[in-house]
């Protein structure tokens, strides 16, 4: 297993990573990811296995509620399955209760089941489905408390 480090990073980096996921076609560019957290408080982090870039997280304040919200998060195909996800998103409970939350919220998609499947694994629980006519485009938001 590699040893897997996680650094807190400016966006630049992350949507350099962003990029190499392949289900976020979008092709989202660095304005579009500051105009989301601009003026909040706000995380944003990249893994590495070996010096490379293997995945990342943006987070931020969204609901002015206590809650850190989880936005966008990927990791490249090669590295899924090796604990990257669960390594940047235990940083991110550390951090996020370090900076006073009391839980964590994420929005994901019906259809990305293996995201789903994490998220109930590591204590997450389903608090809200908002509809689509395609339901595996239904999105799943679900948070999980800071202990």
């Amino acid at each position: 297993m590699e040893k897997i480090i996680i650094k807190e990073v400016p966006i630049g980096e992350a949507v350099r990573v962003n990029a190499t996921i392949p289900e976020f076609t979008e092709g989202f560019g660095k304005d579009h990811f500051e105009e989301k957290y601009d003026g909040k408080e706000h995380l944003i982090i990249v893994a590495y296995c070996n010096n490379k870039p293997t995945g990342y997280l943006i987070g931020y304040d969204r609901f002015d509620d206590g809650s850190f919200y989880c936005w966008m998060t990927g990791v490249t195909p090669a590295y899924r399955g090796k604990g990257v996800l669960k390594a940047m998103m235990d940083y991110q409970e550390r951090w996020a209760k370090k900076h006073g939350f009391t839980k964590i919220r994420i929005k994901t998609r019906n259809k990305r089941r293996e995201m789903l499947a994490y998220l109930v694994k590591y204590g997450f629980n389903f608090v809200e489905v908002v509809p689509y006519l395609d339901v595996g485009e239904n999105r799943m938001l679900l948070e999980k408390k800071i202990v």
